[in-house]
């Protein structure tokens, strides 16, 4: 299994605290089943700030004792940008690290309560150039979870993005899920990432995620959000499901949910 979403690096944003965290995250993610996983830490959301160059060392870093413990998991150097105007200057000054090395795949994250407005012009100037926006926990973001289909533009335009296995499986609460579910039966995320931060309240979650994915959604659901993932690791094109709108369903007094 491929995780393209963790804060497994230590002591550099709001996941790992330490390299003592980071191998009992390494040791967790293990147990669920991932053997490759993508170090994300956050960059430029108003509070870090990390650059490519830093995070390469520190991958190499937490790799080296990987190995030297015998934990068998590989880690993939990678970053959560926030959405920001200069998002292109960053990719030519070569502080931007993308989710595969063909530099096909950014991971993008929106801020909590809004969409910019700029969001739409900018993502076509990234897709432009030939970059893949990747949406990453779309469910959280405040403006979509109001309205779900404000998402559907996007990835009609060619974005993807990529759902929480916590919040697929109920971490952040019924509503979180439920709208989770209903993005994945619309196919408007593609992959499923743990988002993991450390191994208690934002743990992987990925194994539970994933057999809820195949009990709600089948196997074949199943098999391709994972194929998804190694597409994206891998850097490969790949075509994605029609996505569709998501309709609210009348109650049988007439009123919406």
């Amino acid at each position: 299994m491929i995780d393209i979403h963790s804060h497994i690096l230590p002591g550099i944003d709001d996941g790992a605290r330490s390299l003592e965290d980071s191998l009992a995250m390494a040791e967790l993610a293990v147990a669920e089943g991932i053997t490759h996983i993508l170090a994300t830490p956050h960059h430029m959301n108003g509070k870090f700030k990390n650059y490519k160059k830093d995070i390469l060392e520190k991958v190499a870093a937490l790799q080296m004792e990987l190995d030297n413990r015998n934990i068998d998991l590989t880690v993939f150097p990678g970053q959560e940008v926030r959405l920001h105007g200069e998002i292109l200057e960053g990719v030519k000054r070569d502080e931007i690290l993308f989710a595969d090395e063909q530099n096909r795949y950014l991971l993008i994250e929106f801020p909590t309560m809004s969409i910019p407005q700029y969001a739409e012009s900018l993502f076509f100037q990234i897709m432009q150039a030939g970059i893949v926006p990747v949406i990453v926990h779309p469910e959280r973001n405040q403006e979509i979870i109001d309205n779900p289909n404000l998402l559907l533009d996007f990835v009609e335009k060619g974005a993807l993005a990529q759902v929480t296995a916590s919040s697929y499986t109920g971490v952040f609460g019924k509503d979180i899920a439920k709208l989770s579910s209903q993005l994945i039966e619309a196919n408007l995320v593609h992959v499923m990432a743990s988002d993991a931060h450390n191994t208690r309240g934002r743990a992987f979650n990925m194994k539970e995620g994933f057999a809820k994915l195949e009990k709600e959604f089948g196997k074949e659901k199943s098999t391709l959000f994972q194929q998804n993932a190694k597409n994206i690791v891998n850097g490969d094109l790949f075509t994605i499901e029609t996505p569709s709108e998501i309709r609210k369903k009348r109650k049988f007094f007439g009123l919406f949910d």
